[in-house]
């Protein structure tokens, strides 16, 4: 089974990043499943290891990615200096680090180095103060890949939500759904279902903006004016989407099981019924970029850091799922090269072997 290489970018070094990177990579499993390369620094990682308590954690310090040690948990040191860590505050230091872990990870995907990467979370302002000139991930990895547009999509096997507008103001999220944006981003969440996740004709629930979804433009016309037609022209586009739900009654009556995946009109109306139901072993995944791009579903966590209270279950499937997708994908494309081409069994065989590994694994950590 090829073994892929899974790019860490570390994060935060304030936050939990390295805590839950620690409790995920210290599971021996994890490198019998793929080659993870973490982007940092051996120091970095030394020093969260000890506030852990991990003993048994051995790994490689290089300069570059290279020469990888395939069956080894591999450090790139991306910077010789000492560097002042403050726990659970927000720092320039603590954003200058997780700008060059990042920019270092994102480099060596480029040079097809690593083959997928996952971010450990950042803190926005910390990121600020580090003259990062993007709002976060997502945007800096838009501008690196030349993307014009993706989709920030929360994935779980109870729930798949995709964003509309990411994080917006309320007040100027109205403004910013039109049907074209709609459309746009149907159109990624219905490829990333396709190629991605291996769904053949997926289902797509559309959210409305309103109570209500409007009440009949009682309280408000979007859904009348703007989502509606996009869910038609979608439909025309032979786009499996429905809608627009009230967003209460869909989640309530768990109407959302009917379907393979949820579009949310804005952050807050998608992302508390995902966390609600998901919390902990949810993954933030990037769809619509050539690359695959996955993190947890938390942040920094600076109210818990240095208390070994980190849960790195989100961490952990953010890492299988990177491994899931890239396959995924890879398949897709090799499939549709030649339309007669059928699946191997090798590929039967590494979905089953992978699957045995994944499945120890999460037992191992419950």
């Amino acid at each position: 089974m090829e073994k892929l290489k899974i790019g860490i970018s570390i994060g935060d070094i304030n936050g939990i990043g390295l805590e839950v990177i620690l409790k995920t990579l210290s599971n021996r499993r994890i490198t019998e499943l793929c080659c993870p390369v973490i982007y940092g620094s051996s120091k970095i990682v030394s020093y969260h290891k000890n506030i852990v308590g991990i003993e048994e954690f051995k790994f490689q310090s290089l300069r570059t990615a290279d020469k990888l040690h395939t069956d080894k948990i591999n450090i790139i040191n991306c910077w010789q200096e000492n560097v002042n860590i403050t726990l659970g505050k927000v720092s320039d230091a603590g954003g200058k680090y997780a700008s060059i872990s990042l920019k270092r990870s994102v480099e060596d995907l480029q040079r097809g180095l690593i083959d997928a990467l996952v971010t450990a979370p950042i803190n926005k302002k910390s990121m600020e103060l580090a003259n990062f000139k993007h709002p976060g991930h997502t945007e800096y990895l838009m501008d690196e890949f030349n993307a014009k547009e993706c989709l920030m999509f929360m994935v779980s096997e109870e729930l798949k939500v995709g964003l509309v507008t990411n994080h917006e103001p309320l007040d100027k999220v109205a403004g910013l759904i039109t049907k074209e944006r709609i459309l746009r981003k149907l159109k990624i969440l219905h490829e990333t279902l396709k190629i991605d996740f291996g769904i053949e004709k997926p289902t797509i629930a559309i959210l409305g903006l309103n109570p209500h979804a409007g009440d009949n433009g009682a309280i408000g016309s979007e859904e009348d004016t703007l989502i509606r037609p996009a869910v038609i022209e979608a439909k025309k586009k032979g786009v499996l989407a429905f809608g627009p739900f009230a967003a209460d009654s869909f989640f309530g009556s768990t109407n959302y099981k009917k379907y393979d995946a949820v579009l949310a009109m804005y952050h807050d109306q998608g992302l508390i019924p995902f966390k609600a139901m998901t919390f902990g072993h949810g993954v933030n995944y990037t769809a619509g970029l050539p690359i695959i791009r996955t993190s947890p579903d938390h942040g920094t966590g600076f109210d818990i850091v240095g208390q070994n209270l980190a849960d790195p279950a989100s961490f952990r499937h953010a890492i299988f799922m990177a491994i899931d997708l890239h396959r995924n994908r890879k398949r897709y494309m090799e499939m549709h090269e030649n339309p007669v081409t059928k699946r191997t069994n090798k590929l039967k065989e590494d979905d089953l072997t992978a699957g045995a590994l994944r499945e120890e694994t999460v037992a191992e950590n419950n």
